[in-house]
C-alpha cells in the first residue's frame, strides 16, 4: 500500500442472497424505483473459491439508483440449498441497508404492495444528528432489513 492512500476508497455493493431473484426484484428494484445495472449467471470458478461452496452456482443481478452510486447485489443460489437466517436488529450480525428517501410514509406504503413488512409504524427522530428525520424498518419477502430514511429539512446526506 502506498503512503497517503486509504486502505479502501468506497462501498461498490452491498449483497444480499435471496430464495427467490424476481421476488426480490418486484421489492428491491420496482418498489424502491432501482435499476438493474448487472444481470448475469455464474457457477464455478471464482465463485466457489470465494464463497467457500462447492459447486456454487447463482442467478445475481446488481441495482442502483439513478445516479450510480452503491449498489445492491441480489443472489440466488441455484446450488447449493441454502438455510435461513432470521435475525433481530438487537442481535450480532444483524444487518441493513439505508435507503435516503422524500416520503417514508409513501414509501412504506409501496414496499408493503411489493412483498415487504414494515417492524412497525413510521417514527420521526426526535434526538441526535438525525433530529428531525423520518425513518422506518421495511423487511423484503426474505427477511432482510431495508431502512426508510428522510433527513431533517434542510439536510442532505
Amino acid at each position: 500500500m502506498s503512503a497517503g492512500r486509504p486502505p479502501a476508497t468506497a462501498v461498490a455493493h452491498t449483497g444480499l442472497t435471496v430464495s427467490d431473484l424476481d421476488r426480490a426484484l418486484r421489492f428491491w428494484r420496482d418498489g424502491l424505483g432501482m435499476r438493474e445495472a448487472i444481470c448475469q449467471e455464474k457457477r464455478g470458478g471464482y465463485l466457489e473459491a470465494v464463497v467457500r461452496e462447492p459447486g456454487a452456482h447463482v442467478r445475481m443481478v446488481h441495482l442502483e439508483f439513478p445516479g450510480g452510486g452503491s449498489r445492491i447485489e441480489l443472489f440466488q443460489y441455484l446450488a447449493p440449498e441454502g438455510g435461513r437466517i432470521d435475525g433481530r436488529p438487537a442481535d450480532v450480525g444483524f444487518s441493513h441497508v439505508c435507503v435516503v428517501c422524500p416520503d417514508v410514509d409513501g414509501l412504506v406504503e409501496r414496499l408493503v404492495a411489493a412483498g415487504g413488512s414494515p417492524l412497525g409504524p413510521p417514527a420521526d427522530v426526535d434526538t441526535g444528528a438525525n433530529a428531525g428525520g423520518r425513518c422506518v424498518y421495511v423487511r423484503d419477502p426474505d427477511g432482510h432489513v431495508c431502512e426508510l430514511f428522510s433527513p431533517p429539512p434542510g439536510r442532505a446526506v
